[in-house]
């Protein structure tokens, strides 16, 4: 893929931690970083996603990734339970309402503790590449994890421009990543199913 729109790194810095929530969201964004001269260090922090079986074969598709690029992934706790209390009130929400702004500050901050604990600079995330995500509710979610570790910053870039999109569709027909349809967690899982069976 050409350079089709530049980017810049807060403070030039040529090493990010990429908060990671799939291979099919990450892949161009990965590559992209790549050819700008950027290591990522994928950190998957998805505590969210439900069922086990379905997290795992994520996180298994995120490894495979990396390592065919020869990039370090870090695999967070998965704690559903801990997720489930922090959404308690939560959970009839439509999707872009408060619970996925909570979640996206659940897990953002946990990048950002993981960032300030092993010398990440700076940290961005895949959420920003889909069209389904609310760009705002994602950088307010990184501006309150970075509140609290003030030596780590939250790059807000937005990841659906610069033909990324394109090339992400690419990269899933070259890897045969397995692509999900739904965000990850059973809130959203039944949604899906709701709007197939009407």
């Amino acid at each position: 893929m050409k350079k089709k729109f530049e980017i810049e790194v807060p403070g030039g810095e040529t090493k990010v931690l990429l908060h990671t929530c799939c291979a099919p969201c990450s892949s161009a964004i990965i590559e992209c970083l790549i050819q700008h001269g950027i290591t990522p260090t994928i950190y998957y922090s998805n505590p969210n996603i439900f069922p086990l079986e379905e997290y795992e074969i994520r996180k298994n598709e995120c490894t495979r990734y990396a390592k065919s690029l020869g990039l370090d992934i870090i695999d967070d706790d998965y704690d559903h339970e801990k997720w489930r209390c922090e959404m308690v009130g939560l959970e009839t929400e439509p999707e872009r309402g408060g619970r996925c702004l909570k979640c996206f500050k659940y897990r953002l901050l946990r990048t950002a503790r993981y960032a300030h604990e092993h010398g990440f600079k700076v940290i961005t995330t895949t959420l920003a590449s889909s069209r389904w995500k609310s760009l705002e509710q994602i950088e307010e979610a990184g501006r309150f994890a970075e509140s609290l570790y003030p030596d780590v910053t939250f790059w807000a870039q937005n990841w659906r421009k610069g033909g990324l999109s394109e090339r992400r569709i690419q990269i899933i027909k070259e890897y045969g990543f397995y692509n999900q349809r739904y965000c990850g967690c059973e809130f959203s899982m039944r949604n899906v199913i709701s709007s197939e069976t009407k």
